[in-house]
């Protein structure tokens, strides 16, 4: 039976600043993206979820041109990517910042060299300046000044995360892609991460899309939610919207023991 086709919310007023139309992405005879179509809207934090294997990091890697596309469009802020020169397209890349799953920090530098490295590829600054850009990103995703001359290896999981979402934000992009930012976090950590990426969206205008499989993130930081099955968007919307559907793998997701042990925030969703 095929997937039905994807559905997209009717708000026209809305500003599209990525646009995904009949994505197919394969490795060899394995093809992950069936003709996946899906808008991420700016300001929200767009919640991307799907069966463990089922290709969720490929869409942002794909996205960013770290995995080729076999066929379909990507537009980002209303540009085809297949159309941008080489120059175009380091511009646009200055305009978003990646969070990767294990964080992806380079070992051999500290946090601080870690973060001025974005800034020292695109921009022409002051050691000064550099310093002080520095020690505000530090600052802005809640690290202590100490942290700023530490290596990765001397970091702790969520330190790890913080330091490299700090690294992200770097050149102040408008879209900032996380990849299972909450994993390998305990409950607490994980929590307050979530916290983090809401205030900085609300302060900085940013729009987030954020791979995850994290249950809480969807109930408390997430905006909408889209669904991914057999290669395609299967669901889209609000949590509601999830815990209405009838897809056997959305059922067993948000109505499961483990979505049954959430407790949600301030009565804004009903346990299942």
């Amino acid at each position: 039976m095929s997937s039905p086709p994807a559905r997209f919310d009717s708000a026209p007023a809305r500003d599209v600043i990525i646009g995904v139309r009949d994505l197919v992405v394969g490795f060899g005879d394995k093809i992950v993206m069936k003709g996946l179509n899906l808008d991420i809207y700016r300001g929200e934090i767009l919640g991307f979820v799907g069966p463990s294997g089922q290709g969720k990091s490929v869409l942002t890697r794909t996205i960013l041109g770290l995995v080729p596309k076999r066929s379909g469009t990507i537009e980002v802020f209303g540009e085809d990517v297949d159309g941008m020169t080489m120059t175009r397209r380091r511009q646009i890349e200055q305009r978003w910042g990646v969070l990767f799953q294990q964080g992806a920090l380079f070992s051999a530098l500290t946090v601080k060299q870690n973060i001025q490295m974005p800034m020292r590829e695109h921009l022409n600054l002051s050691e000064r300046l550099l310093d002080e850009f520095a020690r505000l990103k530090i600052e802005m995703v809640g690290l202590k000044p100490d942290a700023a001359d530490k290596l990765p290896s001397e970091l702790s999981g969520g330190m790890i995360k913080r330091a490299a979402l700090a690294r992200s934000l770097a050149l102040d992009p408008e879209i900032l892609f996380l990849d299972e930012p909450t994993s390998g976090l305990d409950p607490i950590g994980a929590g307050e991460f979530d916290e983090l990426v809401a205030t900085l969206k609300q302060t900085l205008g940013l729009t987030v899309f954020m791979v995850t499989h994290d249950l809480d993130s969807l109930y408390t930081a997430c905006d909408r939610i889209a669904a991914l099955g057999d290669g395609q968007i299967i669901a889209q919307g609000p949590i509601e919207a999830m815990l209405a559907s009838d897809h056997p793998w959305l059922r067993s997701y948000f109505h499961g023991k483990r979505a049954r042990a959430i407790v949600p925030q301030g009565g804004r969703h009903a346990a299942a």
